[in-house]
């Protein structure tokens, strides 16, 4: 055995960490990418936002990225740009901004004041917990029930339901387990029917006890027949309980009645609003891409700092300090390249797709054709992951609505013609329809659905149908059956 020195050429790939925090950017939604660039203005002094920008900046850009070496070949020079000299700003005017205040209470009485609009002052709601706690200040509870209830309430989740063990809650809160089982029982009166309940059935329970009715039946059919409820098998129910079709009926006409979530009414409903990466518009005949800007801030590089390190000028004589001015200098005109390159990659995507799906924005979701991440991958030249992640919880605002780029990404059905194929989504679109209209005392069997998705042209199998019904949310046709 000898030690030998050997030469080997080979092409590595290596990932920098530019490299990377550009394909990080790629894959953030919009308002990710927002908080990141507002995280960064913070971190990088050398990062300033500008309200408009003007054509000198993007020389001033291209100066930058010379003094940094940045490489190339690996981004795109950006649009980005830098700001004025902070010490051309104008001074700001406190006699005119005094002068301003003084004369605000004498306008005020004149009725020139603002008026505040009240529907854009956000209002507290109430919450679970906090009603069920009012209702325990209100009740009397003795000071060892009250502690034993509040101990309760903190682990009733949102939904209503006590999913913790008492015997847990004992240890945790060192408190008898024989009080809290009293203190629930009480708590089980509260508002709204059926809180604290343990599973279903006790919460079901809890509101049939509450009726003022005779409920016997009721809590008969709810402690024994649960299964065949969910099921809708009102037969079996009739025949173990010895009643008729009709009595069962009513009786189920009651439990459905029931709120299965106690809380549901209580939780929070705010509106998420979806902000489009871009917009589709007609123009005449054709369709036309525009990447939506507002928002997103719009960068620049400090001219203050860009000019310290000029011509390899230093006038704090510190070697440290130019170095890490140096170090943000070059991460900012990286960060600036990767959101430009992000929001290049955004259009061609959207404009393949748009390309693609032509017949989808004149008509709608039912002329979608079947795509994959390989076609707008060969249209525009990129790889398939990069398309993947351009796609990811990024939105178009279209003719037709506003949708995830990836809806326009489905696998393609068959026609049982021998035409085009279509997409699987136009295929679930025609599946619900066909169920909407179905008569509900005799709902249609997925055997059925599949020979008239197939008189409409659509070669599918049976079991493609039950995943698309599930897909859908669709009950099975023995629980969609009503008899009422």
């Amino acid at each position: 055995m000898a030690l030998r020195q050997t030469m080997n050429l080979s092409q590595n790939l290596v990932i920098t960490p530019q490299l990377q925090q550009a394909i990080k950017l790629l894959q953030l939604s919009r308002l990710e990418l927002e908080s990141q660039v507002r995280s960064e203005l913070e971190e990088n002094p050398i990062l300033e936002e500008a309200e408009v920008l003007k054509e000198e900046d993007f020389q001033r850009t291209k100066e930058a990225e010379q003094q940094t070496n940045v490489d190339n070949t690996q981004l795109e020079t950006p649009g980005a740009e830098s700001i004025q000299d902070p010490q051309k700003q104008d001074e700001f005017e406190w006699e005119s901004y005094l002068e301003t205040q003084h004369k605000a209470p004498r306008e005020a009485s004149h009725g020139n004041e603002e008026i505040m609009n009240y529907e854009n002052i956000i209002s507290t709601t109430q919450t679970l917990h906090d009603h069920l706690y009012w209702q325990v200040k209100m009740t009397g509870f003795s000071d060892e029930e009250e502690q034993a209830a509040d101990a309760l309430i903190a682990h009733i989740d949102d939904d209503g339901y006590l999913k913790v063990p008492l015997t847990q809650i004992s240890e945790e809160e060192k408190i008898d387990i024989g009080l809290l089982e009293d203190t629930l029982s009480l708590i089980h009166q509260f508002d709204p029917p059926g809180v604290g309940a343990r599973d279903l059935k006790e919460c079901l329970l809890i509101q049939a006890r509450l009726l003022e009715e005779d409920t016997n039946d009721l809590v008969a059919l709810i402690s024994n027949h649960l299964k065949d409820l969910e099921k809708k098998n009102y037969e079996a129910i009739a025949k173990v309980m010895n009643r008729s079709m009709e009595v069962v009926v009513d009786m189920c006409k009651i439990i459905y009645a029931m709120e299965p979530k106690p809380g549901r009414s209580y939780a929070g409903n705010d509106t998420q609003f979806v902000t489009p990466d871009v917009y589709v518009y007609k123009v005449g005949d054709d369709f036309i891409v525009s990447l939506n800007e507002d928002g997103l801030p719009k960068l620049k590089i400090s001219n203050f700092y860009k000019n310290m390190l000029k011509g390899g000028a230093n006038p704090t004589g510190d070697k440290v300090a130019s170095e890490y001015i140096q170090e943000k200098l070059k991460s900012a005109v990286w960060l600036i390249k990767s959101i430009h390159q992000r929001q290049r990659t955004i259009f061609k995507v959207s404009d393949s797709i748009v390309k693609h799906q032509k017949e989808f924005f004149e008509k709608g979701p039912a002329f979608l054709k079947p795509m994959v991440l390989r076609d707008i991958a060969n249209d525009i030249g990129m790889h398939e992951s990069t398309v993947s992640r351009v796609t990811t919880s990024k939105y178009m605002h279209t003719p037709q609505g506003i949708y995830e780029l990836k809806y326009f990404f489905n696998s393609g059905i068959n026609s049982s013609d021998g035409g085009d194929a279509l997409a699987s989504e136009s295929v679930k679109l025609k599946l619900r329809e066909i169920v909407s209209k179905e008569d509900p005392k005799k709902p249609l069997s997925d055997q059925k659905l599949v020979e008239l998705l197939r008189k409409e042209g659509i070669d599918i199998a049976r079991r493609t149908v039950a995943k698309y019904r599930d897909v859908l949310k669709i009950l099975p046709s023995s629980q969609r059956k009503k008899y009422f």
